[in-house]
């Protein structure tokens, strides 16, 4: 039960300290899940958040329920999901009871741009420190540049790209597994 709650809570505080959406959350849940809680590792949330782009719904509660599975099981995805959601539930029904006397002001206007700006920031952060750890050969950085290219100058779904990237390395891998293996036993030929 005390993981269940742990897993609620940290959702919690994520879903309600996060603003600009699932890829906002992804430096928090960086923090929070991989560098303090070692619940999963930097490559495990690299994988969740990528399903969780393919799945439908919100990629935050997406890989909430992942990673709460992966914890807790069944119990531990409700409870991660429910955390994850809780904290926006309750600011938007507070908020839609008040928002016509407050989006008008200046101050609150201001405060959105800087919030906006921030969240840039953080995503661009997470986006350095995931991708040091996963571009690590030169086929990963030519997907990388392959796919980044194409989500910038076309409008492909980010689901498609995903089972591109995916495709392709497999593609890659398979060639390079037979390449080695024929290396290798060329090798084992060349001593004999």
């Amino acid at each position: 039960m005390k993981l269940l709650l742990n897993l609620f809570t940290s959702f919690a505080r994520i879903g309600g300290l996060t603003f600009g959406g699932g890829y906002a959350m992804l430096p928090m849940l960086q923090r929070e899940l991989v560098e303090d809680k070692h619940w999963v590792t930097e490559e495990e949330l690299m994988d969740y958040y990528a399903i969780g782009q393919c799945t439908p719904g919100v990629i935050a509660i997406n890989t909430a329920t992942f990673v709460g599975y992966k914890m807790a099981g069944i119990l531990g995805g409700i409870f991660a999901t429910i955390g994850v959601v809780f904290p926006s539930w309750i600011i938007i029904t507070i908020i839609a009871m008040f928002v016509q006397h407050f989006a008008e002001y200046a101050a609150v206007q201001h405060a959105l741009a800087g919030i906006t700006v921030c969240v840039f920031v953080l995503i661009l952060d997470a986006v350095i420190k995931l991708g040091k750890k996963s571009l690590k050969d030169k086929c990963s950085i030519l997907i990388f540049l392959l796919v980044f290219c194409i989500s910038l100058f076309t409008n492909i779904s980010s689901a498609y790209l995903i089972i591109f990237s995916g495709i392709l390395g497999v593609i890659i891998c398979t060639i390079k597994t037979k390449i080695a293996k024929n290396t290798l036993e060329k090798q084992k030929e060349d001593i004999r």
